[in-house]
């Protein structure tokens, strides 16, 4: 029987890159595993992708998308040799200055990559929504806040209050919709945002972890990046960002701050649960730091009137994550 070494051997020697050197990359909370390979001889880099068998789809997503978005001149990674049943890929090295990183070394540059990360949204609005990708309707986008009040709120309060909030939820998400379900990568935010200073407009942005692409609410990448669970974006930063998309989308003004609300607590509701399951299920209690940035997230989208008709019951229903409630999700 080969084992998974073996397998990946004959992967790269069949791709002709045998005799490289392997260095391996930060993670994500996927399943995935990343290497970076150099070849002694010429130094060139590619990465290498080792993803669980059960996430076989998800290669072969990641492959099909990868494509698609390098054909509409967008910078995916190209695959360079593949073996899907086996859940191998090698991939082009796009480098290693995510957003993040960038704007940790040079914050003055935050409104610029931010600019160019919020132009590069309206390209990705445009790209077809095909018949396999899951569609985020209303009801769907209500359903997966459910782990926030299973998996957060629960483990400390002993109750649930999913199933009563689940029916509101949808009834808003559904009043709170800016036309026909859109082209989403569905996880846009700077750590998934490589720049690429050699290229040209929207190229300029590097694309990661897009495998999960669905159809939905036109503001859902936005809010994505905006209202980001791994680093505070500057208040400024932030509303000018809103503006240019607003304003380069075509949206009316109103509609589209009630969406962003509606949208930026369904998202930071799942983020919730999500990052409380991390470190229940996996030990990755480092997400549990992240816990209070979403949770104040929360509060704010809660804050718009468009979400006055479950904004008591939702906070009530929460912890506040002190540092006794995380300390009780850290030990459930």
């Amino acid at each position: 029987m080969t084992t998974p070494d073996q397998k990946i051997a004959a992967f790269l020697s069949d791709a002709g890159w045998s005799d490289a050197t392997r260095e391996p990359l930060a993670g994500d909370a996927s399943t995935r595993r990343y290497d970076r390979l150099t070849d002694p001889a010429s130094g060139g880099t590619a990465v290498l992708m080792i993803a669980a068998p059960e996430d076989e789809a998800s290669v072969a997503a990641f492959t099909r998308l990868a494509g698609a978005l390098t054909d509409a001149g967008l910078s995916a990674p190209r695959i360079l040799a593949k073996d899907i049943p086996a859940c191998l890929l090698l991939i082009e090295d796009l480098g290693d200055d995510t957003f993040t990183r960038i704007i940790k070394a040079d914050p003055a540059r935050e409104r610029d990559l931010y600019a160019v990360a919020t132009d590069l949204l309206v390209p990705l609005r445009d790209m077809p929504v095909t018949p396999e990708m899951t569609v985020f309707d209303s009801q769907t986008l209500a359903e997966m806040t459910a782990i926030a009040f299973e998996r957060y709120a629960a483990p400390i309060t002993g109750e649930d209050v999913g199933p009563t909030l689940i029916p509101r939820l949808a009834e808003i998400l559904q009043d709170t919709r800016l036309g026909a379900p859109v082209f989403l990568h569905r996880d846009y935010h700077a750590d998934n945002l490589l720049w690429l200073p050699d290229r040209d407009g929207p190229a300029r942005v590097g694309l990661l972890d897009f495998q999960d692409a669905v159809a939905g609410p036109v503001v859902y990448d936005l809010v994505s990046l905006l209202q980001d669970a791994r680093r505070d974006v500057s208040p400024a930063v932030e509303l000018a960002m809103m503006d240019r998309f607003r304003d380069a989308a075509g949206l009316e003004d109103h509609d589209f701050r009630s969406a962003c609300a509606v949208i930026g607590l369904q998202r930071n509701l799942r983020i919730l649960g999500i990052f409380a399951r991390l470190a229940q299920d996996r030990g990755r209690l480092h997400y549990l730091d992240m816990i209070p940035r979403v949770f104040a997230h929360v509060e704010r989208n809660l804050d718009h009137p468009a979400l006055a008709m479950v904004a008591d019951t939702i906070i009530d229903a929460l912890p506040r994550p002190t540092a006794e409630t995380l300390s009780r999700l850290a030990e459930h």
